[in-house]
């Protein structure tokens, strides 16, 4: 599990690694160690940045904690059809939205319990719920679980920076990220944080 003294010292031992990360800290800084709260509202909102951008997911999830005193698995399945369309959820995110909800408020899955188990029994649990894939359980582990070793293979914003930071000619798909990965290991969400902040931190500069 990454905290504030660990994080750093994972950095410094990833730029001894590999150059091209060491030239993102020293063009750009650290990066943000990206913590959000574990539970309900913070898979919510990761399923509201299933395929779009982050701009419009923050948006939308701003736009929910609006609409609710407080964003339970109850005050998300008060909202109607017409509500969530406004805020911002697809059909398609409505019905996994409801589904966590409901499996939540059932007990069919303890939130509060993931703590305590590995990433790949984490992975097993979240998976089973409809609308939650890799990604969705990718993001939870670095975010909200802060695990160490998690990459998120199939990340559009890790695949552009990998392509520009290490001059690649296309975008790298899935499995060759895995492998130019390898190495960072077991350090890897440390580096997709890094690459995270090179790729929002690129994208400023060019405007």
């Amino acid at each position: 599990m990454i905290n504030n003294t660990s994080f750093i010292a994972d950095i410094q031992e990833l730029i001894q690694r590999d150059r091209d990360l060491e030239k993102i800290i020293n063009n750009y800084g650290y990066p943000s160690q990206w913590q959000r709260e574990p539970g309900f509202a913070t898979l919510i909102r990761i399923i509201l940045e299933q395929q779009v951008s982050y701009a419009s997911a923050k948006a939308a999830f701003k736009r929910l904690n609006s609409a609710v005193e407080e964003l339970t698995p109850t005050s998300f399945l008060s909202l109607d059809d017409v509500e969530l369309k406004t805020i911002g959820f697809s059909r398609q995110k409505t019905r996994y939205g409801r589904e966590l909800a409901r499996t939540v408020m059932d007990r069919s899955l303890d939130l509060d319990s993931l703590t305590h188990l590995d990433d790949s029994a984490i992975r097993e649990k979240l998976t089973s719920i409809k609308g939650i894939g890799n990604w969705t359980v990718d993001i939870y582990l670095m975010m909200a679980l802060q695990r160490r070793d998690v990459f998120p293979s199939k990340d559009l914003a890790v695949a552009i920076a990998v392509k520009e930071i290490k001059n690649l000619t296309t975008r790298p798909k899935a499995a060759e990220l895995e492998v130019i990965a390898q190495p960072w290991q077991p350090y890897r969400a440390i580096a997709t944080k890094i690459l995270w902040h090179y790729y929002l931190n690129r994208k400023s500069k060019k405007k």
